[in-house]
């Protein structure tokens, strides 16, 4: 990974993080409204989530609606084993509980992601020869079959959810707002590294031609399965961090089901196919949009989506098209005019 500027802001955007958590949790007098902490989370997770997804719809030009299954499997793994096995491995870690307490989000976030690419292996392995509509179907009809497999199963609460009851185990509210905004910056810093990289360069031929792509030698099965998976991976992280911080998981169709999908591709496009920039830029305004509206109550969903419609009209492409943007280009002169 080199030392880019966006790099280097990350940095300083996590050490700020990090010191408001630490001022919180050590009762400080510093004020700090919890609603921020609330946005400021739901912000993180859904900027893993247009990320991640943006690998495959982006970057290599598939088509996949089912990335709320994903989600799922994090949110659900994640409450399941901090009740079963938390607080076992809580109780025989040594050092201070804030310690411990981290110790055991980042082993529920291995299993989370480490299930959640499973997933999207056993998915993906049978679904990736198809293209276009077709695959958008076959990813559908998995969030959706996950979703009503969750309903049916009593250890998950079936349709009323699970809840987790050892709250003592995971880190408070501070340190979940510090540790989203850091897998969302590490989301956004592996995207770029990946697609900069051999494999992520394979992505992208597979976009613009896959008939060229296995022309020059490329795998594009293997290739889209390694998208799938990584993309899965990241939202499986996701998903543990919106279980742990929430408390339940309820397999609704607008949290873990259709609608969420919906959501998440709605990111990725108006950001722009193949834009992290874009991918970031959405995730913060569909996220805060409809808190803007609040004041609007009924209303407020019409102009939401009236709003999201005229943007899709007057600017298809996205807002970023397939572009970054960086430091460089915000530095960049414009020509001078013509004497």
């Amino acid at each position: 990974m080199r030392l880019t500027p966006a790099v280097i802001i990350g940095a300083v955007f996590l050490a700020v993080a990090a010191a408001i958590a630490y001022l919180q949790t050590t009762q400080s007098p510093v004020p700090f409204d919890e609603t921020y902490y609330h946005l400021g989370i739901l912000i993180g997770i859904n900027v893993i989530l247009a990320t991640s997804l943006n690998m495959v719809n982006g970057f290599t030009g598939q088509f996949s609606l089912g990335h709320a299954g994903f989600l799922a499997i994090g949110m659900y793994t994640g409450i399941y084993f901090s009740d079963h096995g938390g607080p076992w491995l809580y109780a025989h870690l040594a050092g201070p509980p804030g310690v411990r307490q981290v110790v055991v989000l980042l082993a529920l976030l291995a299993l989370g992601g480490l299930f959640a690419a499973i997933g999207g292996l056993m998915v993906g392995l049978p679904s990736l020869r198809l293209r276009g509509d077709y695959l958008a179907i076959v990813t559908l009809g998995f969030g959706e079959i996950l979703r009503v497999i969750i309903r049916n199963i009593d250890a998950l609460g079936a349709a009323l959810g699970l809840q987790l009851t050892h709250t003592e185990i995971i880190p408070p509210k501070p340190a979940m707002f510090f540790w989203v905004c850091a897998f969302s910056m590490a989301s956004v810093v592996v995207s770029r590294n990946l697609v900069l990289s051999g494999p992520g360069r394979a992505f992208l031929a597979v976009r613009e031609d896959e008939v060229a792509a296995e022309a020059v030698g490329i795998n594009t099965y293997k290739t889209k399965v390694m998208a799938f998976a990584v993309s899965a991976m990241f939202a499986g992280f996701a998903g543990v961090l919106a279980g742990v911080y929430a408390r339940y998981a309820v397999p609704s169709a607008e949290g873990i089901g259709f609608l969420k999908s919906i959501e998440l591709v709605l990111m990725v496009v108006l950001g722009g196919l193949g834009s992290i920039t874009g991918a970031v830029l959405t995730a913060f305004l569909i996220t805060l949009l409809p808190e803007f509206l609040r004041f609007m109550q009924d209303y407020r969903m019409i102009v939401y989506s009236l709003a999201l419609i005229i943007l899709m009209l007057v600017r298809p492409q996205g807002i970023f098209g397939t572009r970054e943007l960086t430091l460089s280009r915000l530095r960049r002169r414009p020509p001078a005019p013509d004497a």
